[in-house]
């Protein structure tokens, strides 16, 4: 089976430092040729470690990486036709934008025009042309990050490797440069594998998200399967907009439990597949932030809900919602998001006394 020049498969992979598997612990994925893939984890989960056993900067201690059905372990980075951008950018500041961005064919040994030709080529494509003669430090942080990009597109690589590129940036200019990182992966038709810790930013970009904590894989698959349909509770709750309740599983029927929290009374929840339940075990449930409507003591709930009782803590205006978060008497940290117009129609004040409801079928059992 041809798997495409970018195609990308760890198998079994483990990356030991001082005789401990801490770093990578067995990481299994495979990685579509053409495909963005953002690796999610915080600091320390495995995520920049695999990225540069990828490129060939680090070598496993066990496994095989496969890049277009190729073993690379043990073939140095050119040999693999990576190319990797760094959090830094790591442009030369003595060279013009056109220098920069020729500087790996340099290398290469290609001719001054032939590389010439192809910097202002590339120039033209992420519309830097008219700061060819400049020098790094004459640009806005965007225009040092499409260099970066620039320099490293150049090689024609197969598999594009970008570690945290845009945490050197504001908010403003990061969604901007999520765009165009998105859309010169289009373009470009590569493999582009994207390490970053911050969740908005992964669901953004990627067609795959692989979700990271201490060196092994929580859960991998489309954003929008990994933000909806979290599998354990790690995994909701560090993608976020996910509320996790916890109790035990008080009765169990055909289609639905009944958990209890340690406060309250019990939470009807269906079933979800290859999640087996029985009456006495601790579970955890998820219920989307975005999927809550909070009701007065006054008001009779919809039927078909689930609900706990609450109280008001803090309320923040975030714009488009307004995010009001409640005392839901448990441990955890329980929070709605309202339509800003819902919220201001017949607004609530910090210490009301609110009931949380959700349809019953949206609710998930946790893993």
């Amino acid at each position: 089976m041809d798997l495409g020049p970018g195609h990308i498969e760890l198998a079994g992979v483990v990356k030991s430092f001082d005789g401990f598997v801490n770093a990578v612990d067995g990481v299994n994925i495979k990685i579509p040729d053409g495909s963005y893939c953002c690796l999610l984890g915080p600091s320390g989960c495995g995520k920049t470690t695999i990225l540069r056993m990828i490129a060939g900067h680090e070598d496993p201690t066990a496994g095989e990486i496969l890049i277009g059905g190729e073993n690379v372990v043990g073939l140095p980075p050119v040999a693999r036709r990576t190319a990797m951008m760094f959090q830094s950018y790591a442009l030369f500041p003595h060279l013009s934008v056109r220098d920069n961005i020729a500087f790996a064919l340099r290398v290469r040994g290609v001719s001054k025009a032939t590389r010439r030709k192809g910097a202002d080529a590339m120039m033209e494509r992420v519309r830097l042309t008219e700061f060819a003669d400049r020098l790094p430090a004459q640009l806005s942080g965007g225009q040092q990050q499409r260099v970066a990009l620039a320099r490293a597109a150049i090689t024609e690589p197969r598999v594009l490797l970008l570690d945290e590129p845009l945490s050197a940036l504001d908010e403003h200019l990061r969604i901007q440069m999520r765009q165009e990182l998105r859309g010169m992966q289009r373009d470009l038709g590569i493999t582009f594998v994207h390490v970053t810790h911050t969740q908005l930013e992964a669901i953004a970009l990627a067609d795959l998200v692989v979700v990271m904590e201490q060196g092994k894989i929580r859960q991998a698959g489309a954003a929008r399967d990994v933000y909806a349909s979290p599998k354990d509770r790690y995994v909701a709750e560090f993608l976020g907009g996910q509320n996790v309740l916890s109790g035990r599983v008080q009765t169990v029927n055909g289609q639905h439990a009944v958990v209890a929290p340690p406060e309250g009374t019990g939470i009807t929840v269906p079933l979800t597949p290859g999640i087996h339940v029985n009456s006495g075990d601790p579970i955890a449930i998820a219920v989307r932030r975005d999927d809550i409507e909070l009701v007065r003591p006054d008001e009779a709930a919809a039927a078909g809900t689930a609900s706990v009782s609450s109280r008001v803590t803090a309320i923040e205006y975030q714009g488009y919602f307004v995010k009001v978060m409640l005392d839901a008497g448990s441990r955890e940290d329980f929070v709605v998001y309202v339509s800003e117009r819902k919220f201001f129609g017949n607004p609530l004040n910090v210490g009301d006394v609110v009931l949380a409801t959700w349809p019953i079928e949206v609710a998930r059992l946790l893993r």
